[in-house]
């Protein structure tokens, strides 16, 4: 049976931090399947559409990468697609009560669906999505931080307006 994970996230936008464990998880698993959902408690800077665009410009060398997005239940997709895994990424301690909880309820929502863990690379233990949006806002310099692709959204975003 072929192992096919999914790696759920808001990814607005995609980081370096993001890619790493992506590019990480290709390696184990046969397929990924990085799916943008959308997290109700944020407001998204860029819309579905360009955050799954972005994630896919960003992931065209990894093969065995599909890229989605979805409305619902992170159990709902994995079963549409057939997935028997997700794929999360660790950045420090503080992230592990809050991972505990959603892969407690995902296990009550289907006990079938393994979650796996990557600690993330150590030089993005401190990066977000809302860091990077942070930052740029200012016009400070994310190179470092996401791919030129995002780098160039997100500077395209804040010179269109004030709401980067």
């Amino acid at each position: 049976m072929a192992s096919i994970a999914v790696c759920p996230g808001s990814f607005d936008p995609i980081t370096n931090g993001h890619l790493d464990i992506i590019q990480r998880g290709a390696k184990v698993f046969d397929k990924v399947y990085v799916v943008v959902l959308n997290n109700s408690s944020k407001q998204p800077l860029f819309s579905t559409e360009e955050r799954a665009e972005l994630i896919r410009k960003v992931t065209a060398h990894i093969p065995n990468v599909e890229v989605d997005h979805y409305q619902g239940l992170l159990v709902d997709y994995a079963k549409e697609i057939k997935a028997n895994a997700i794929l999360r990424g660790l950045r420090a301690v503080s992230d592990f009560e809050y991972e505990m909880q959603v892969t407690s309820m995902n296990r009550v929502l289907d006990d079938q669906l393994e979650t796996f863990f990557m600690m993330t690379n150590s030089q993005y233990s401190f990066l977000s999505s809302s860091i990077v949006k942070e930052v740029a806002k200012y016009g400070a310099d994310i190179s470092e931080l996401v791919p030129k692709e995002v780098e160039a959204a997100l500077n395209q975003k804040r010179l269109a307006g004030p709401n980067v």
